[in-house]
């Protein structure tokens, strides 16, 4: 029988990744010069648009995939504090009318948070890269009970 949370971490991984996938590719098809343009009026050097693009597009994929979750998880975490302290603080909450607020940002910055502190989800790629180290610490931590 399938545990619980290891059925809710892969629907969360899953949809976290997909959401960062998505939103990365659009930076790029949006015309990344403008990413860096805002980037850059937000006093943030223009570079980090491409950075922040990669981790979107790269760790989305990633997270979708299972690989590297605790580690995407770190940098999506840093990517969404950066924006609600920057970008989406000054709109409160629930947004002022004329920008969204931080809520969503939030909501995903604690699946990853989460994300970084599970251990295992389903249909992970890291679930066979480091299968050998699981079955070493104590037991075979793939039976489900």
């Amino acid at each position: 029988m399938l545990k619980n949370n290891e059925i809710g971490s892969t629907i969360l991984r899953v949809f976290l990744g997909a959401t960062f996938l998505i939103h990365g590719a659009a930076k790029f098809q949006g015309g990344i010069e403008n990413t860096v343009g805002f980037f850059e009026s937000l006093g943030l050097p223009g570079f980090s648009a491409y950075l922040v693009a990669l981790i979107e597009l790269v760790g989305g994929l990633a997270m979708i995939l299972g690989v590297g979750t605790r580690i995407v998880s770190l940098l999506f975490t840093i990517v969404l504090a950066v924006a609600i302290i920057k970008v989406k603080v000054a709109g409160g909450f629930l947004g002022n009318g004329q920008m969204a607020g931080y809520e969503l940002d939030l909501a995903l910055m604690m699946i990853a948070i989460y994300l970084a502190m599970t251990n295992k989800s389903l249909f992970a790629l890291d679930n066979v890269l480091f299968q050998s180290n699981n079955r070493n610490e104590g037991g075979n931590k793939h039976e489900f009970s």
